[in-house]
């Protein structure tokens, strides 16, 4: 048993959330700056869902090679490269965004931080209430002999 159902709840919730954010964001930066700050919220919140899915979905990619000898090095070149990439991926992204007239850097920003913030309390709430057993393949007394 993996972690891949937490991961794929993470990942739908967190779209459903972040779809939430891209409305409000898009309302409020139309509000505040019309049609660029429609612009800039939106983009900021399609940035964040990207962002957070990456490490999601890079952890349920190395997730097929569980069970195997070569997991745990597969699992973590997988999430440390994820994060490398987004890291360096948001920089070019974020400098090249800065740099154009159509977008308000103020409504990206906070359509930003508030899709990272959702996504933060999104996991939180599926970690906690998702039921994975903490350990697997275990016997418990009295059921040594039930799967011979």
């Amino acid at each position: 048993m993996t972690s891949n159902p937490i991961f794929r709840a993470s990942i739908l919730w967190g779209a459903v959330v972040t779809a939430g954010i891209a409305v409000l964001g898009g309302i409020i930066g139309f509000f505040v700056d019309g049609s660029r700050g429609l612009v800039s919220g939106l983009l900021g919140a399609v940035l964040a869902l990207l962002f957070v899915s990456v490490t999601a979905i890079s952890i349920l990619l190395a997730n097929r090679k569980a069970g195997t000898d070569l997991f745990v090095p597969i699992f973590f070149a997988s999430v440390m490269g994820s994060w490398i990439v987004k890291f360096i991926v948001f920089l070019v992204v974020a400098w090249l965004l800065k740099q154009q007239p159509w977008v308000n850097d103020t409504v990206f920003f906070l359509s930003v931080i508030a899709g990272v913030i959702a996504s933060l309390v999104v996991d939180g709430i599926v970690v906690a209430k998702m039921r994975v057993p903490y350990a697997s393949d275990v016997q418990l007394p009295g059921n040594e002999n039930k799967d011979d």
